[in-house]
């Protein structure tokens, strides 16, 4: 069999580590055959005993002139655009790319030859993905009864199997999608099979069944992912967002209490942040109500604590797997702006953040991930394309608007929260600024009879009387119920 034609990006140690792991392979058919690398000082050089053939831009012709059959990307420090543009000259060149594990595995030098693998969208970051602190985590966990509410969503599901590893006594897999539920039952039974597993489907707005849950399952530690979270839709049905994502957490932590559960962790979003659509308010919200709830508690009460995402890459409904279902049908790939921009975090982090906060929470706060630079979400559409094998430049991509309730770039956090420092170093935390009404759960009560009523109009006009904060794009409600195309084609970015 003919060696395939290996071009190496990257002269550092990263680099260097990769070549000698191929050299001790020979079995796996690659013959590497030059370097390239922006350091000017390695112009003409030899790395490693090849010659460094160029900087990073001269990628395509060095393909085509030493007829590259497949390119490793050895730069782990790397910011985003740089792996970016790698992967954009690759699919120009119409070779196939490869990347090195980050900088923490060639810290520990624990670079090893299968760990070498196709660039994944989590790649194009520009940092390194946060790890879990274990031990603390372990400490809240093991032996625990536990209840996962939208166990059958994305971030539901992974925080399952996340949590699995540290062998709680018994994890509650609550949802209304039977389906779904079905689906994480099964793998988990697979996968753990000594990890006492069961479903609930249940409807978390209900008061009843979450009360009988309570008395039967008693759980210690309650994880509240369930939630409607795409921006469109809480923009034409206000009443679903108030009665899910607010009454419904409620519900959640009227369980949590009534169980005597040690602690609590709510799922919430950056939108919560100045929010501009009725979904963030209705997060925003919810997060005053946690911490309401928790300074009326007493010694020994549940802890209430939120966490705070950012997009989650490649989670159901969001804009990665779109785009990749549009390169799929042969249509442009739909983004709502050209400056449109947000943050991201990829599916583990966004589950290890929920439960490092577990271990971490007193009661309260609201947890944040540093996560980087924002993203634009063009230039991410031009990665996918680049990332499926595809020249960017061949694939038209089409601009619909922002729509109400989007934002044009999202924040981390308002000028009202206070941001302190927590004991890990990649996690900061959040204590939120006060509300103009004295009584939070009595808001949430009025706003639940607005919901039933279906009075979307007066939910409107009370959370922009409630929040501070809140920027409404049709406080007066008169906008009306249909779907554009923009609604059809191009979701929030990173929806969960």
């Amino acid at each position: 069999m003919t060696p395939k034609r290996v071009l190496l990006a990257g002269a550092g140690t990263a680099g260097r580590m990769t070549l000698d792991e191929i050299r001790r392979h020979p079995h796996a058919g690659l013959e590497p055959v030059g370097v390239l690398d922006d350091d000017p000082a390695l112009a003409g050089a030899r790395v490693a005993g090849l010659p460094v053939l160029g900087r990073l831009d001269a990628l395509v012709d060095v393909v085509r002139a030493e007829r590259v059959g497949e390119v490793l990307i050895a730069i782990p420090t790397a910011r985003g655009p740089v792996v970016r543009q790698l992967v954009a000259l690759c699919a120009r060149a119409h070779v196939p790319s490869r990347i090195v594990p980050g900088l923490m595995e060639i810290i520990r030098g624990d670079v090893h030859f299968e760990h070498i693998r196709p660039v994944r969208p989590e790649d194009l970051l520009g940092r390194e993905v946060v790890e879990i602190v274990a031990e603390p985590v372990a400490r809240v966990l093991h032996g625990r009864r536990v209840l996962v509410t939208g166990a059958g969503g994305s971030i539901g599901q992974e925080l399952c199997r996340q949590m699995a590893r540290f062998a709680p006594a018994h994890l509650l897999l609550l949802g209304r999608g039977e389906n779904s539920i079905f689906e994480i039952e099964a793998e988990l039974r697979d996968t753990c099979p000594g990890l006492a597993v069961e479903s609930v489907i249940a409807d978390i707005r209900d008061e009843g069944a979450m009360g009988r849950l309570a008395a039967r399952a008693r759980p210690e530690i309650v994880f509240h992912a369930a939630a409607h979270k795409h921006v469109p839709f809480m923009e034409r049905f206000p009443s679903e967002a108030i009665l899910n994502n607010v009454w419904g957490t409620l519900q959640v932590v009227r369980l949590a209490q009534a169980a005597g559960a040690e602690r609590l962790v709510f799922i919430s979003t950056d939108k919560a942040v100045h929010p501009r659509s009725v979904m963030g308010a209705s997060k925003r919200l919810a997060e005053h109500l946690l911490q309401s709830l928790q300074q009326q508690g007493t010694d020994g009460a549940t802890r209430l604590m939120a966490v705070r995402f950012g997009n989650v890459l490649s989670s159901r409904g969001s804009v990665v797997p779109l785009f990749q279902a549009q390169l799929r049908r042969g249509v442009p790939l739909t983004v709502t702006h050209p400056e449109a921009t947000r943050y991201f975090m990829t599916i583990r982090e966004a589950c290890l953040l929920v439960l490092q906060a577990s271990a971490l929470g007193q009661g309260g706060e609201v947890f944040m991930l540093h996560m980087g630079e924002a993203v634009k979400i063009v230039e991410l559409a031009r990665d996918v394309v680049a990332l499926s094998g595809f020249d960017p430049d061949a694939v038209p991509i089409t601009f619909t608007g922002l729509r109400p309730g989007e934002k044009l770039h999202e924040e981390l956090w308002a000028e009202s929260d206070e941001a302190l420092p927590s004991p890990h170093p990649r996690i900061v935390v959040a204590r939120l600024g006060t509300l103009r009404v004295p009584d939070v759960l009595a808001e949430v009560h009025d706003l639940t009879e607005r919901a039933r009523r279906g009075d979307d109009a007066g939910i409107r006009r009370r959370l922009a009387e409630i929040l501070p904060d809140y920027e409404a794009a049709a406080r007066d409600g008169t906008r009306q119920g249909g779907t554009s195309d923009a609604d059809r084609g191009a979701p929030e970015a990173g929806d969960r």
